[in-house]
């Protein structure tokens, strides 16, 4: 991604800034693709990775150190190309980016990662597709109403959302996994929201770095009050746990969440929430390919509905 950090467009400007759709407003820039293109992928296997992850590792331990190996990483690489004062930061700044990074990672990742050692990895991507929905709350609670073919296009992704929840929850489903991904859902979609209206550091890629490490020490500090690290023997850690988190870390981490951060500031918000609609797609096929999760054909049709909206998401974004 050859433009990150040329410049900063933030989201809270609204479908249809010229920034974020390219030149005249017409279209979304071949950069904004290729970021979308690696959260859907990306994140849709993430799910598949944080189930196997916590098979063996305790939940929040586990995302502490993603978050924080992957954090110190990309302050690494930060420093080696850009030199110890790109990422020097306001003190309002570094405030921003330590509450988005607690909302992102420690509400919406952590609240996650302990819910998947309850429910299906599936389930779970499903459940988390309700995030567009409280973004569109908080866009009409701040007055920037969406327009009717974005609320057609959410609807018809819950509609969506309900034919593929239908098969999960005909089985025996722990509530209180259920319960978890609905706040992590919620808490996602704040720090998605505030992340664009809050003083954000001009680079996203310093923002990232920075939240990743707000959120990797926030859930060390959660885990520790669970009290997470007492029997921990790293010895009954399995390798494909092993290597689980070693996936989180570089690809759902640096590549994903570091993609995602700069669509937050480069691309119309509503667009950037299609991820959900797109994800659980991904998640649910992986886990029935590697899990051996059941794919019904409900969750087939439902499937086919989210691509659709989907589509009718990032066309009516693409007109406006």
């Amino acid at each position: 991604m050859t433009s990150i950090g040329a410049q900063r467009s933030s989201a809270a400007s609204g479908p249809g800034s010229a920034a974020s759709l390219g030149p005249g407003g017409a279209r979304i820039s071949r950069t904004v693709w290729a970021a979308l293109a690696v959260v859907y992928v990306v994140w849709g296997s993430t799910y598949l990775g944080i189930r196997i992850a916590v098979e063996t590792m305790p939940a929040l331990l586990s995302g502490a150190v993603r978050f924080l190996v992957a954090g110190l990483l990309l302050f690494g690489v930060l420093a080696w190309r850009l030199g110890p004062r790109a990422l020097r930061v306001s003190r309002r700044q570094l405030g921003s980016t330590v509450l988005v990074g607690v909302l992102l990672l420690v509400g919406g990742n952590g609240l996650l990662v302990l819910a998947e050692g309850r429910i299906p990895s599936g389930l779970a991507a499903l459940l988390v597709a309700v995030v567009p929905l409280w973004v569109v709350v908080l866009r009409t609670v701040f007055g920037d109403r969406p327009g009717g073919a974005a609320l057609v296009g959410v609807l018809l992704g819950l509609v969506g959302l309900g034919v593929l929840s239908a098969a999960g929850f005909s089985g025996s489903v722990s509530l209180s996994g259920v319960v978890m991904i609905m706040i992590a859902s919620l808490s996602w979609a704040i720090g998605s929201f505030m992340s664009s209206r809050l003083p954000m550091p001009a680079n996203p890629l310093v923002a990232s770095a920075y939240e990743m490490l707000a959120g990797g020490l926030g859930c060390l500090l959660v885990a520790l009050v669970r009290g997470e690290e007492r029997g921990l023997d790293l010895g009954a850690v399995s390798t494909r746990s092993w290597l689980a988190l070693g996936y989180l870390i570089v690809v759902g981490s640096l590549v994903g969440f570091t993609a995602y951060a700069w669509l937050l500031q480069s691309a119309p918000l509503s667009l950037v929430a299609t991820y959900a609609y797109v994800n659980p797609v991904v998640a649910v096929f992986l886990g029935w390919l590697v899990l051996s999760e059941r794919l019904t054909g409900s969750e087939l049709l439902g499937g086919a509905v989210v691509v659709a909206a989907v589509c009718v998401v990032v066309s009516t974004e693409r007109r406006r």
